[in-house]
């Protein structure tokens, strides 16, 4: 069978795979670190054979290539940020104690020291990069191809030749490479890598579709909607990695802490390669050798690699969970929180209206009553028509046709069904006081409670009333609860009036409502909490909270909110999902708490390492092995946050 094979227009390009280097090369690549530490050791073994037989000189040279293959790593690393930074560093400090132990003629305690640390940058690189696997993994998720359908020809091309408009063809099993909207199919799609739902979604006919999600059932059609750049999945990618380069404030003050402690240790040193001798009465070769052993025990390895670890962790944590923080800064803040401000609509509830009460005389049937209105109502765009529809459809109702309708903007609906003249609408539209007494007053008792009220009138009498609420989501209750016992008190900030406030607010379980808040008072309160409580946290997913989201110390947008909410918060559910919240909470006060059990220790096992050498209890190995297992440890202590 032949295939017919066509140009493809100049605004698109045929994607082509690139030659790729071997997987051997890239295991070196990656492994380069831990194998030239590996060689170090076999030389620094073959030189000490060397030397017990004498061979001195032959000894020396496989030492010499110990040190030069297994600090070349670090040394290099040490003085180009040596240069760029203009402040000494760790790294140096070993190269300083290296040197100055053959100086002296300890080329074993030399090379080991130079082993040993190379081997456990080797380590540390490996369990950073393990901390950055989650990111690593959703990179891995983004498709590099997508299949193009052009007048009806199936085209293979790079999504980010794709634009708005294409419409892609997505087989079962595939991921999907745009975000986009179903034009043909029916399925069930995997979004665990974009909302973390461990369940599939059900989409239909016009449903949004996103990039990086899997489709697992028959081959559906999709037409694009945002460009490769703009997807919800790059955004994540973009997020994540951005909020994996933002330093914290604890690590940006342990980074300029080292500048200045690096340069307290070097005077140290200076100070104890003459005074021991003359003040303890040591030789030089002894005051020299303590001196290269100070600087490595005074060597701020473990304090430094006490926070960033952990922090990379947390966030990825984070994110393989649809909790994106956009830097550690914020991730840190979030465990400080002591109160929490949120949005009403579309956060704390669903943000679209519900029927919760049908109430009708005696004079019609319930059912013939909803057919009716929500025939009505089917011919308008207002948002309660359209909830009025949707409840009727929910109940198995079927529409009939309407013979004359009248829009009153504002009020209501005037229309004519047979011989019946119907308003559908507000109190003053079919009469206040006859309203305000329907049934006894029921309406104002529903009021009450937060609901709006739908009056129904046929011909000369109100024949019945819907009542309509945005109700609040399933699991904001607990939610709330899980914020409250973690200590922090809750506020919902809402622009609609006092009763529709204090009834979702007592639904909620809410701590404290505020009503009637345009965009500019919330900014206000959000500051009054600041000024009561320190840290705050704002959740909001519209464009009028974000002034609000901006103001709090943690804005907190919901995945599903506007671009600008998503563009202005600090943190991200990429799932409207409020217990998320309080992990994220968890999280960091869990971070924090490792990090100062990270600096504790590290800052005591230093003291220990230089009070064991200045009683000369320590020799240079020991001293190499307790400083760089210290460091590795609080590597290990920081990568537990990858633990859901």
């Amino acid at each position: 069978m032949s295939t017919e094979v066509k140009s493809v227009p100049k605004s698109r390009h045929v994607y082509t795979q690139d030659n790729e280097p071997s997987p051997f090369v890239e295991k070196i690549k990656l492994h380069g670190e831990l194998i030239a530490a590996l060689t170090s050791g076999v030389l620094i073994l073959v030189a000490w054979g060397l030397g017990h037989f004498e061979y001195s000189t032959s000894s020396i040279v496989m030492y010499l290539l110990a040190f030069i293959i297994g600090g070349y790593a670090k040394a290099k690393e040490g003085i180009m940020d040596t240069l760029a930074e203009k402040e000494l560093n760790v790294e140096m400090l070993m190269i300083f104690a290296a040197i100055g132990s053959a100086i002296i003629g300890y080329w074993n305690e030399g090379a080991i020291l130079i082993f040993i640390f190379a081997l456990s940058g080797a380590l540390e690189t490996y369990t950073m990069n393990k901390s950055r696997k989650e990111i690593s993994s959703l990179m891995g998720l983004q498709p590099e191809e997508a299949t193009l359908i052009q007048h009806g020809i199936e085209r293979i091309v790079h999504v980010s030749s794709l634009q708005i408009g294409d419409t892609i063809l997505v087989k079962p099993g595939e991921r999907i490479p745009a975000d986009g909207k179903l034009l043909k199919g029916d399925t069930n799609i995997d979004q665990a890598a974009i909302t973390g739902e461990s369940m599939p979604v059900h989409k239909t006919l016009g449903d949004e579709v996103y990039a990086g999600t899997v489709n697992l059932r028959g081959s559906i059609t999709i037409e694009v909607t945002k460009l490769n750049e703009d997807t919800l999945f790059q955004k994540i990618i973009n997020l994540v990695q951005s909020a994996q380069s933002e330093k914290s404030p604890s690590q940006l003050f342990i980074e300029k802490f080292e500048g200045r402690y690096v340069k307290f240790v070097l005077i140290a040193v200076g100070l104890m390669m003459f005074l021991p001798h003359f003040l303890l009465g040591w030789s030089w070769t002894e005051t020299f050798y303590r001196s290269m052993i100070l600087l490595v025990v005074a060597s701020p390895c473990a304090l430094v690699a006490s926070i960033m670890p952990a922090t990379l962790s947390a966030i990825s944590n984070g994110a393989g969970r649809g909790i994106l923080f956009k830097g550690g800064v914020h991730l840190e803040q979030l465990g400080n929180l002591k109160a929490i401000a949120f949005d009403k609509t579309g956060t704390l509830t669903k943000g679209k209206p519900v029927v919760t009460d049908v109430i009708v005389t005696d004079s019609i049937d319930i059912q013939q009553f909803l057919q009716v209105v929500a025939s009505i109502e089917n011919q308008s765009t207002h948002p309660l028509a359209q909830s009025i529809v949707a409840h009727a459809k929910s109940n198995g109702q079927e529409f009939i046709s309407i013979d004359g309708i009248e829009d009153k903007p504002g009020f209501g609906v005037k229309a004519t069904v047979g011989d019946v003249q119907w308003l559908v609408g507000k109190s003053d539209f079919v009469g206040k006081d006859e309203a305000l007494a329907f049934q006894n007053g029921v309406a104002k008792q529903l009021a009450s409670e937060g609901k709006t009220i739908v009056y129904v009138k046929a011909n000369e009498d109100i024949v019945g009333i819907l009542a309509l609420m945005d109700v609040v989501r399933e699991d904001t209750v607990s939610a709330i609860s899980d914020l409250k016992n973690l200590g922090i008190y809750t506020v919902m900030l809402t622009g609609d009036g006092e009763k529709t406030a204090e009834a979702i607010a007592k639904e909620s379980h809410i701590d404290q409502h505020i009503a009637e808040c345009l965009p500019e008072t919330k900014v206000n309160h959000i500051k009054g909490l600041i000024s009561k409580y320190e840290t705050v946290a704002m959740v909001g997913d519209g464009i009028n909270d974000a002034p609000a989201l901006a103001t709090a110390n943690v804005g907190i947008a919901m995945g599903q909110g506007t671009d600008v909410a998503l563009e202005t918060a600090d943190v991200v559910l990429m799932k409207n999902d409020l217990p998320r919240i309080a992990e994220a909470v968890k999280l960091s006060r869990r971070m924090n708490r490792i990090i100062k059990q990270n600096i504790v220790f590290s800052i005591s096992v230093i003291t220990l390492l230089i009070l064991s050498n200045f009683f000369q209890i320590i020799d240079l190995p020991f001293g190499v092995i307790g400083h760089e297992g210290s460091t590795i440890l609080v590597i290990l202590n920081g990568l537990r946050l990858l633990k859901s």
